[in-house]
């Protein structure tokens, strides 16, 4: 019996109905993923780490005698002018008081200070007539050889005792003089506070330091009128437009720096970054221990400041940045997010989304920042990669963006 037309296409459609449950009981619905779309440009690879700012050249007025320091003519923060501007006056010392058995001693002292310029002026008195004497007889042996009564040998012994004389004369005037010092330090020991004599009119009782240089006040030491000892620190200055940044830097960091690397610094206070340069890599590391408790060795980096005086308004000695020192950069590189690659044994990988699929794909890395790596290999501009891919995701399944 022949099959009717109806039939045939009632059959057809229950066979449709019947596939197209099944495939839909089975089938696997799409991942949602997260996409990102490979693009090709600028990438910089930063050294990131915490800084401090600092006055390049410091001074240190300290006082060069002991004595008693004046109030402070300045104050922190003043304007000073370099040559002019005093910032510091020392008085010297005062005597100190004596007690009863320091003035007996100083009086004795005085007493045997004059009595021996007495004995020094008596040996001047002995000398000069000595030499008179020598004077005399030199004259009369000079005379007798003249007429020829005395010999010549006669002559030159008179001239050896004229010249020992007149030596004894000298020796007995520098005892003297030694002996009036002596008595003018012994009597300088009987001073009292106040008794010394007052300084001429128009002369200077204290000695007044000035500013080596323009800058500000840094900090002042001795504010208030007190006794100081030689080389005690008074006024601390310095220019504060003339700023550096030191850096404490990882060693395996410090190596991979040249000088003249640049530098972006943030978190300064301002609302634009300001840019410096590296000077100097300190030759010494030393060991620090970690928030973590790890041995780490560190080295001081120097910054200099290349950013106008204007752009960093406000930045003074000791301010907290944070600084980004660029280590590499380039101007077209592939780049692909760190999220979307990860280890497929010991090459890296990235899931490729094509026509709705994820395939996974060998990729070969390079230079890397905090968020992008430098595709070498394995991917071009404009392909599209999945980012965070979880542990559903396998290769050759149906994707969709999230």
């Amino acid at each position: 019996m022949p099959v009717k037309p109806r039939t045939i296409l009632l059959l057809l459609t229950g066979a449709a109905l019947v596939g197209g449950l099944f495939y839909y009981s089975f089938r696997t619905d799409p991942v949602p993923v997260d996409l990102y779309r490979i693009e090709s440009g600028p990438m910089r690879v930063t050294i990131d780490v915490d800084g401090r700012t600092r006055i390049r050249n410091v001074y240190d007025i300290a006082a060069p005698i002991a004595g008693l320091a004046r109030r402070s003519p300045v104050a922190v923060g003043d304007p000073v002018v370099g040559g002019e501007t005093v910032v510091a006056v020392v008085e010297p010392t005062s005597p100190d008081l004596l007690d009863a058995r320091s003035r007996l001693e100083a009086v004795a002292m005085v007493e045997q200070a004059r009595a021996a310029l007495r004995v020094a002026d008596s040996d001047v008195q002995q000398a000069e007539q000595q030499r008179i004497h020598a004077q005399s007889q030199y004259n009369r042996a000079q005379a007798l050889l003249e007429r020829g009564v005395s010999s010549l040998i006669q002559l030159e012994d008179a001239a050896q005792k004229r010249q020992v004389a007149l030596a004894g004369v000298a020796a007995a005037a520098a005892r003297v003089d030694m002996a009036k010092g002596a008595l003018s330090r012994a009597e300088a020991a009987l001073l009292e506070p106040g008794t010394a004599d007052a300084p001429a009119p128009g002369a200077e009782c204290c000695i007044q330091m000035r500013a080596p240089v323009n800058g500000v006040v840094l900090a002042v030491s001795v504010v208030s009128e007190r006794p100081v000892v030689s080389g005690s620190s008074l006024v601390t200055i310095g220019d504060p437009a003339d700023l550096e940044i030191i850096a404490d830097l990882l060693s395996s960091d410090a190596v991979r720096l040249a000088p003249g690397a640049e530098a972006i610094v943030e978190r300064w206070g301002g609302d634009v970054p300001l840019v410096a340069t590296l000077t100097r890599i300190e030759p010494s590391a030393r060991t620090e221990v970690s928030a973590l408790g790890i041995e780490e060795q560190r080295v001081d980096a120097l910054f200099d400041l290349t950013s106008p005086l204007p752009d960093r308004a406000g930045l003074g000695d000791g301010f907290s940045v944070f600084l980004r020192v660029v280590a590499w950069q380039a101007a077209d590189v592939i780049q692909v997010p760190l999220s979307a690659a990860f280890r497929n044994g010991d090459a890296w990988a990235v899931f490729v989304v094509r026509d709705g699929v994820a395939l996974q794909r060998p990729v070969t890395l390079g230079r890397r920042n905090a968020m992008f790596a430098e595709v070498t290999d394995g991917l071009t501009a404009g392909e599209i990669v999945v980012t965070h891919p979880s542990d559903a995701l396998s290769d050759g399944l149906m994707v969709m963006e999230r």
